[in-house]
């Protein structure tokens, strides 16, 4: 609501992002191509499937959205690579959880499906035992993802006198020992079972997130601002209530963050750039032909072998894709330069180098895309910018009984666009992002007969008030 002020906001948004899960991770990042007369880089991009951990006690719950399901399914999204494939991942609460839960060493399988495959594993294992020699083995098949650390563990827990070690994706070798042998085993270092390396596969996905961070590579998105959100409560720790705590945690992972809306938007304000925000329109017109034909210090863009059905193929919203277009879509060619010159001071004598271009940057730099709150971008090393909105204007109804906000919302949008929020039983408050939006709305409303349309005074306006004064 542009009612809301950012902290305002981030309150409501944290609330949707505890509620789903993360279905897609794209990344997208790039190296030195080789010494040419220009600047050339190899871009390398990869799509992730993830999935939150089930694993022992854990058995996370999230929303579907019917309309986001099918907005994925007409882009083709692979819903059993998502349920059957997907990468695992948590955050540091509960990594925490899941350790506490192995050290305490009284192993439970929670999940429906995994105790139907113990139970068979322990069946085959319990009427084999009793005939084997030591040292004897048996092979069990078809265990898939935690079952196989849960298998394990299970009959460890179970029979002092079974060994236990993972073989290849979905099998597991199991093998009759003696007391002190099995003693011996559990020391070792190579215990496949060893509390360190199921932590491991469980954090799965955030293994590789944790990497990033300790990059501290520069974090390139667009309209990037949900994405904070999840990337914080799904791969670090769940969303603070504070907003500014929230803003400092995000800062202190990935010190340079740059969203590639806030460039596109700024660049608006003082280039001849067509008016496009949808990351693939953005990318198209950085790829044109027809726009800054003569500029020559732009990079060279080229995909690694491995990742080259980009090149060959669009997939919009396909997470990887879209971190492609992200990473390559401010260097594509001889285009990109277009979206940092308004930033460049240079005198007319100077001839920017491409570097200098990319150095230019630094001025968007941490500036995440906001919509709302009386301002454009949201500041991730330092405070906000002081919030700007229009005044407020209020509607107040004469001859007109039971009308809504809808009603009030659809007699205005021909005209221009509000926010609508009732005041009382015929009053309205208005609140726009545009000052010329609210003149329209107090000029061609000025005799309206039903609907009387003037700027919003608290003293005036507000029930607490009028209420105290009568």
């Amino acid at each position: 609501s542009l009612f809301d002020s950012p902290a305002e906001w981030y309150g409501k948004a944290r609330q949707s992002v505890q509620r789903f899960t993360v279905s897609q991770f794209g990344k997208c990042c790039s190296r030195p191509g080789g010494e040419t007369q220009l600047p050339r880089y190899v871009v390398h991009s990869y799509n992730f499937y993830l999935f939150p951990s089930t694993f022992g006690a854990m058995d996370p719950e999230f929303t579907l959205s019917a309309s986001s399901i099918r907005f994925l399914s007409h882009y083709g999204f692979d819903y059993n690579k998502f349920l059957k494939d997907g990468i695992p991942y948590m955050n540091e609460l509960q990594e925490k959880s899941l350790r506490q839960y192995l050290s305490a060493g009284s192993w439970k399988v929670h999940s429906v499906l995994d105790r139907d495959s113990m139970k068979k594993a322990i069946d085959e294992v319990t009427c084999w035992i009793g005939g084997a020699e030591e040292e004897e083995t048996m092979i069990l098949r078809d265990l898939s993802g935690f079952q196989r650390f849960e298998v394990q563990l299970v009959l460890r827990q179970a029979l002092q006198n079974v060994w236990t070690q993972p073989l290849g994706d979905n099998e597991v070798m199991v093998k009759k020992v003696s007391p002190q042998h099995r003693r011996l085993l559990e020391n070792s270092p190579r215990d496949s079972c060893r509390k360190e390396l199921i932590l491991a596969s469980a954090r799965g996905f955030t293994n590789l997130f944790q990497a990033l961070v300790k990059a501290k590579k520069p974090l390139v998105g667009h309209n990037m601002l949900m994405d904070l959100l999840h990337l914080h409560d799904k791969f670090y720790k769940p969303l603070p209530e504070s907003y500014e705590e929230f803003k400092r945690n995000i800062h202190s992972l990935f010190p340079v963050i740059i969203d590639t809306k806030t460039v596109t938007k700024s660049v608006w304000k003082n280039h001849p750039f067509p008016r496009v925000s949808n990351l693939l329109e953005v990318y198209e017109v950085l790829c044109s032909s027809d726009l800054n034909p003569t500029d020559t210090k732009c990079p060279v863009i080229v995909l690694s072998s491995g990742c080259s059905r980009y090149a060959e193929k669009s997939s919009p919203h396909e997470a990887g894709y879209d971190a492609f277009l992200c990473g390559s879509g401010q260097l594509r060619r001889n285009k990109a330069s277009l979206s940092f010159v308004f930033l460049l001071s240079v005198t007319a004598e100077n001839d920017p180098s491409f570097p200098e271009y990319l150095g230019a940057l630094v001025k968007c730099q941490n500036q995440v895309h906001f919509t709302g709150g009386g301002v454009s971008s949201l500041n991730f090393s330092g405070a906000d910018v002081p919030c700007r909105r229009p005044p407020l204007l209020v509607v107040r109804v004469r001859g007109c009984r039971g009308l809504s906000e809808w009603h009030i919302y659809h007699e205005l949008k021909t005209l221009c666009h509000f926010h609508v929020k009732r005041l009382s039983e015929n009053q309205f408050i208005l609140q726009s992002n545009k000052f010329k939006h609210t003149r329209l709305a107090l000029r061609d409303y000025k005799d309206h007969p039903h609907l009387q349309i003037s700027l919003y005074r608290h003293w005036r306006h507000s029930p607490n008030i009028s209420c105290l004064l009568q």
